[in-house]
């Protein structure tokens, strides 16, 4: 709960990012994301919401379904859910429709001249609205609308008309197909991102099994009673008998409504959700990219440096690389300093789509500046491990979404990944994401000055719980090297569902040249990186 809004809002966000690096037709299409109303207590859904406007994400529509109930009550018994919702995204900059009421009060409230019965229902508070509900009484309705104040004389005129067993019948506006329909028309044309609020009843058609009830979410059954009241209610052709057994009826192969459902499949483009594994490819680059990675230090002058050095470089290559580069996403949460890789918001820039509209300053030395630009490739998400691991879920499943083989790269500190995002990168998971998260800073004894939050040692055990995430712990530059090119090899050409989880050391050291053929032995997890020259009688064998 929760992680769907945001999901949904940073995979519009990634449209966006591959229309104006020109990956993708700037073709239109909305991402529909509904959400209960009952959900909106996650603390990420408002946390979120103003990143739509800010980016300018005309391309997402949330529905925000409100039956005013939770699964033990009213959502705000004493309050009113639908405007605080409609605060929320209409402060934030979204366009707000709003469908209440069904077509069945359209008459009523046109003669509602002085706004009595609306200013009515601004007075009740959502656990009334429930009692109504769930009653499903005209009677009742009519006492609680026309209430004991000065609106009341005028409120009894006005429903002089309407009969209790109309009231009874009158419907919530999520209940009335043509306002649904008009309300996703109009979302359809706006250039802003839209919150459609639609009001219901939760447990609607089962009558008094659980409509309006709040034991509604556990009603798991209907009785024999409450399967005659829905089959009357609804004029379903069965019989009691055939109602209490549970029987389905089908209308029949030439019915209106079997041919309008099947040319609507069609239009659709099928009859089932289908998961497209066809997707753009790449001619993976040979291990022999990555000839600097294979030489250690020794090559470099005797320089001393970090596997998270190593891994910035290995991503620089790729990203130049013909083949590949435009498909590789470096994500990072404003720690591009810490990993050394503010050399790429020069070479491959930060992607903004609103491109840079100040004088950028250098970082550290003056050819380096912190430069954003439309085509950019890295992804900046500020101090937001939430954003940037939606970023990587979006950017991972891109393959399947748009036919793209995006490569993420997401780079964090470790001990704010699985520790602070686990269900994220478990969703991830779920949804067959691939790409490369990176933990930083890695080690019980990385950082020591800023204390435990710094002191990864177990976050392998956490990713280990996730059966398709495959993990690495490396030491040496030829070891980051040789795994990225696997897991490029696994996920985009062997085309397995799985991602890679690397921890990353900040600690310089001297880096061996990569021992002759154990790039296979490296990827199962276990190589013999020296041999003994002159073994005794009695000697140490160390398995690291």
């Amino acid at each position: 709960m929760g992680l769907g809004p945001m999901t949904a809002l940073y995979q519009a966000r990634f449209v966006k990012y591959l229309e104006t690096r020109g990956l993708k037709p700037q073709n239109g299409g909305k991402v529909w994301h509904f959400i209960g109303d009952g959900e909106i207590d996650e603390p990420e859904i408002y946390g979120t919401i103003g990143l739509a406007t800010r980016e300018n994400l005309d391309n997402v529509v949330f529905v925000i379904h409100c039956n005013l109930q939770r699964l033990d009550g009213p959502v705000r018994g004493n309050g009113k859910i639908i405007q605080e919702v409609e605060r929320h995204f209409f402060g934030a900059g979204w366009d707000v429709i709003k469908v209440i009421w069904s077509s069945d009060w359209d008459t009523l409230l046109a003669k509602d001249e002085e706004g009595v019965l609306i200013a009515r229902f601004e007075s009740l508070v959502d656990g009334n609205f429930q009692e109504m509900a769930s009653a499903n009484d005209g009677a009742l309705t009519r006492r609680m609308l026309i209430g004991n104040d000065d609106l009341s004389a005028r409120i009894t005129a006005l429903l002089s008309d309407v009969t209790d067993e109309q009231l009874a019948k009158m419907r919530r506006g999520g209940h009335d197909a043509e306002k649904v329909f008009a309300a996703y028309a109009r979302a359809v044309k706006s250039n802003k991102p839209v919150a459609i609020i639609v009001k219901t009843v939760k447990g609607y058609g089962m009558g008094k099994a659980a409509e309006g009830k709040n034991k509604a979410h556990q009603t798991k059954d209907l009785s024999e009673d409450s399967r005659v009241e829905t089959k009357n209610r609804y004029n379903i052709p069965l019989s009691d008998a055939e109602a209490k057994a549970a029987k389905f009826w089908y209308p029949g192969p030439d019915a209106p409504e079997t041919k309008y459902l099947h040319e609507h499949r069609k239009a659709l483009g099928g009859y089932l959700p289908e998961r497209s594994d066809k997707f753009e490819k790449f001619d993976l680059p040979a291990l022999s990219l990555f000839e600097k990675q294979m030489k250690g230090s020794a090559a470099s002058a005797g320089k001393e440096f970090s596997t998270t050095a190593a891994m910035v470089d290995v991503m620089t290559q790729l990203a130049r690389n013909q083949e590949v580069g435009k498909y590789i996403v470096p994500i990072v949460p404003d720690e591009a300093q810490t990993f050394g890789m503010e050399p790429m918001f020069n070479s491959v820039q930060i992607w903004n789509q609103k491109g840079q509209l100040y004088t950028p300053l250098e970082i550290g030395i003056a050819v380096i500046k912190y430069k954003e630009s439309k085509t950019g490739q890295v992804l900046q998400e500020g101090i937001n491990e939430d954003g940037a691991t939606a970023s990587f879920t979006a950017a991972g499943t891109a393959y399947a979404l748009h036919g793209l083989p995006m490569v993420p790269f997401y780079i964090y500190y470790s001990m704010f990944g699985f520790q602070r995002v686990g269900d994220m990168v478990w969703a991830a998971a779920d949804m067959m994401a691939k790409g490369f998260l990176l933990g930083g800073t890695a080690g019980r004894t990385t950082l020591n000055g800023e204390g435990l939050q710094h002191e990864d040692g177990h976050s392998h055990i956490l990713a280990g719980t996730i059966p398709n995430c495959i993990t690495y712990d490396p030491t040496f530059q030829y070891e980051v090297a040789t795994i990225i090119h696997s897991g490029l090899k696994r996920m985009f050409v062997d085309q397995e569902d799985v991602y890679f989880y690397l921890t990353l050391m900040n600690e310089n050291y001297a880096h061996p040249d990569m021992p002759m053929g154990v790039e296979d032995d490296i990827i199962k997890g276990l190589y013999r990186f020296k041999e003994t020259r002159k073994p005794g009688k009695k000697h140490v064998n160390l398995m690291g």
